[in-house]
C-alpha cells in the first residue's frame, strides 16, 4: 500500500507517446493499441490518465516529433505534464498533479523503456507511490548498434526486474494490458 497518506486513487500514467519518440520503437503499433485501450478503460472507469510529455533538442516543444501520436488524444480534463528529464518527476509539476488528485497508486505506460519508464518508476516508488508496470504497454527503439540488448530483451528484462521489485509499504509489480482493473481496490 502506498506510503502516501490520504491518497486513495489511481492514476494511468502515458510517458512520452511522441511521434519522435516512438517512431521506430519495437512493435510500436501493438503497444500504442495497448495504452489506447487502457486509456479508454481508466476513462471507463472514471480513473485519471496524466500525460507526460518530454521535450529536448530532438523534440523541440510544439513541433510534430514532440506532439503525442494521433492514435491518442488527450482530453482537455486530463491533466498534462511537461518534462525535460528521464524522471517524470524530476523539476514537473507531476507530484502536485497526483496530490491534488488524491492519487497513490500509479499504472505506468510509454516510452521509453530503458530511460524514462525505469525512471519514472523509481522515481515513484522513492517517492511513496505503488507502482505497477503493464508489462505489454511499453516500448523502446533498437539502440543494439551501441552496444544495447535488443528491444524486447530491454523490455523483458525490465518486466522482470520490476515484476519482483518492492520497497517498504508500498506494492510494485507488472501485470498485462488484459489483467489490469481499474475497478479493484489498492492492494493492501
Amino acid at each position: 500500500m502506498s506510503t502516501l497518506v490520504d491518497r486513495p486513487h489511481t492514476a494511468l500514467l502515458v510517458i512520452d507517446v511522441q511521434n519522435g519518440v516512438v517512431q521506430h520503437a519495437y512493435d510500436r503499433d501493438r503497444v500504442v493499441g495497448n495504452i489506447a485501450t487502457l486509456v479508454d478503460r481508466a476513462r471507463a472507469a472514471g480513473v485519471e490518465v496524466v500525460w507526460v510529455q518530454h521535450r529536448s533538442g530532438e523534440l523541440p516543444t510544439g513541433s510534430e516529433q514532440w506532439q503525442y501520436v494521433p492514435e491518442l488524444v488527450r482530453r482537455d480534463d486530463e491533466a498534462l505534464v511537461h518534462k525535460a528529464y528521464g524522471d517524470s518527476f524530476e523539476e514537473t509539476d507531476l507530484e502536485s498533479v497526483l496530490a491534488t488528485r488524491g492519487v497513490g497508486r500509479l499504472v505506468v505506460t510509454g516510452a521509453q523503456t530503458d530511460a524514462c519508464i525505469r525512471s519514472t518508476l523509481h522515481g515513484a516508488i522513492t517517492r511513496g507511490y505503488d507502482a505497477t508496470l503493464v508489462a505489454d504497454a511499453h516500448t523502446t527503439e533498437d539502440l543494439s548498434a551501441y552496444g544495447a540488448p535488443a528491444p524486447e530483451q530491454v523490455i523483458a528484462h525490465t518486466n522482470l526486474y520490476w515484476r519482483y521489485h518492492s520497497a517498504p509499504g508500498r506494492t510494485a509489480g507488472t501485470v498485462d494490458t488484459a489483467d489490469v482493473d481499474f475497478a479493484a481496490p489498492v492492494p493492501a
